[in-house]
């Protein structure tokens, strides 16, 4: 059985802080942990939003993970693909793929858990931990969205 979530755990005052310290920092190349800053454009009002990520090499691909669960930003994802990563004054425009039924989603969870798991924990929905084994992360991998970033060439 599959675990699904329709919302994402609510970020508090303190974590809305944070984010806006680390973007800040990440906007200024500075990038806690790898830090980047992620722009998507709002599904309802077309308006930009920027939200903190921690950018996955895995593999010779990139991946974001969702640690809240289904966020605004994977929402507005969900409706346009398309968004930037920026780090100080590189900026990418890259396309956002989702890892619905994916089998790579497990081993990127693993692999996200396992490097930002210190920073990530407190935030995982449901009965996730940062040790979940495989099995565990299989059964709950609808819990946490992964998106695979791909540039963004001339012909897209």
């Amino acid at each position: 059985m599959t675990t699904t979530a329709a919302t994402a755990n609510r970020p508090t005052r303190m974590d809305r802080g944070v984010n806006a310290a680390v973007r800040w920092l990440a906007d200024r190349g500075i990038g806690l942990a790898g830090a980047q800053t992620l722009t998507v454009r709002g599904r309802r009002t077309g308006v930009p939003h920027r939200v903190p990520v921690n950018p996955l090499a895995l593999d010779g691909r990139t991946y974001l993970v969702a640690p809240r669960g289904v966020t605004d930003w994977v929402r507005n994802v969900r409706v346009d693909p398309r968004a930037q990563v920026r780090r100080g004054r590189r900026v990418r425009e890259v396309r956002l793929v989702e890892l619905a039924d994916d089998p790579r989603k497990v081993q990127v969870l693993a692999a996200y858990l396992a490097k930002w798991g210190w920073e990530v924990g407190r935030l995982l929905p449901g009965a996730l931990t940062v040790d979940a084994d495989a099995e565990t992360l299989r059964r709950h991998s609808a819990l946490l969205p992964v998106f695979e970033i791909q540039a963004v060439t001339g012909a897209d």
